[in-house]
């Protein structure tokens, strides 16, 4: 039954449009109302506050995820899919990715980076195309991850409850995971709490990029560069996708004004805008493998 209903919540996402209001929204309102009344960043004892917090919004939207999806029959499974489904977030990457696509396809560079503008948090306004291309088709490959692969793999792994934990944790990393005045302290339990959960499901979707693309480059650069990255779940899936792509990924980047030296992940040229489509492609691939996994799974079990 969980292949049915990951393979049903894989089929609305690409059907249907998100809700709006999305129930992720109302979620970061209450985040960052109770950041706001609790984060204390010169006190000491600010790490615990986070942690607390992280506790109050995650533990009880857990629990009763666990036991709505244990209601005996359909309601459960019903409960289960709609729970997934909100959590997959496939359809929105594709839909925020395909206009930087066509934006650069037209010229268009005025376009290209106010679109990819809302896909990363890097500064865009001085982007020239290949910098848009780069930042859209990192992202494409870093939110494979984490909106369509890590929440299959915690619904497969522990149905319900697993899923709304790691989507809500996702979240509260998203808002909370800097490292700045403001969040350093906060939020690090938030940032670890997602490092853990995102472990798992970064490698195998890393996996997955490499035995869909170019398998050998993406395995050398996962192997040789991945480390080399700040974070150590984005490190392997962006690694092995820029390989599998054959694509030079990474390289500094302006965030908030400020220039990061960032290390360079893959080979070859610099992308283009139609390989924003090709790392699209690259997602949907290894979306099929881990679909055709799971029912495999369920089969032999």
């Amino acid at each position: 039954m969980t292949a049915l209903i990951a393979l049903a919540a894989v089929a609305l996402d690409r059907l249907l449009p998100e809700p709006r209001p999305h129930p992720l929204a109302g979620f970061g309102r209450l985040a960052e109302a109770l950041e706001r009344r609790w984060n204390r960043p010169l006190h000491a004892g600010n790490a615990w506050r986070g942690a607390a917090a992280w506790a109050l919004l995650v533990l009880p939207a857990t629990a009763l995820a666990a036991v709505l999806g244990a209601l005996p029959g359909w309601p459960g499974m019903a409960i289960s899919l709609l729970l997934l489904w909100l959590a997959l977030g496939g359809r929105s990457l594709d839909e925020h990715a395909r206009p930087v696509a066509a934006a650069l396809a037209d010229g268009d560079l005025d376009a290209a980076r106010a679109a990819s503008g809302r896909m990363v948090s890097r500064d865009t306004a001085a982007l020239d195309a290949e910098g848009c291309a780069r930042a859209t088709v990192e992202s494409v490959l870093e939110n494979g991850a984490d909106a369509v692969f890590a929440p299959l793999f915690w619904f497969v792994l522990a149905g319900a409850p697993g899923v709304v934990a790691y989507r809500l944790a996702n979240t509260l990393d998203a808002m909370w995971g800097y490292r700045s005045e403001r969040f350093g302290t906060f939020g690090r339990f938030a940032a670890r709490a997602d490092d853990v959960l995102n472990w798992p499901a970064a490698r195998l979707t890393a996996l997955g990029y490499a035995l869909t693309g170019r398998t050998r480059g993406a395995l050398r650069a996962w192997r040789t560069q991945a480390a080399a990255w700040e974070s150590p779940n984005a490190g392997p899936v962006m690694a092995a996708g820029a390989g599998a792509l054959g694509l030079r990924l990474g390289g500094p980047a302006v965030y908030h004004g400020t220039r990061r030296e960032r290390p360079v992940l893959g080979a070859g040229e610099g992308p283009a805008g139609a390989d924003i489509q090709r790392a699209m492609a690259l997602v949907h691939r290894t979306l099929v493998v881990w679909l055709l996994a799971i029912g495999g799974g369920a089969l032999l079990a």
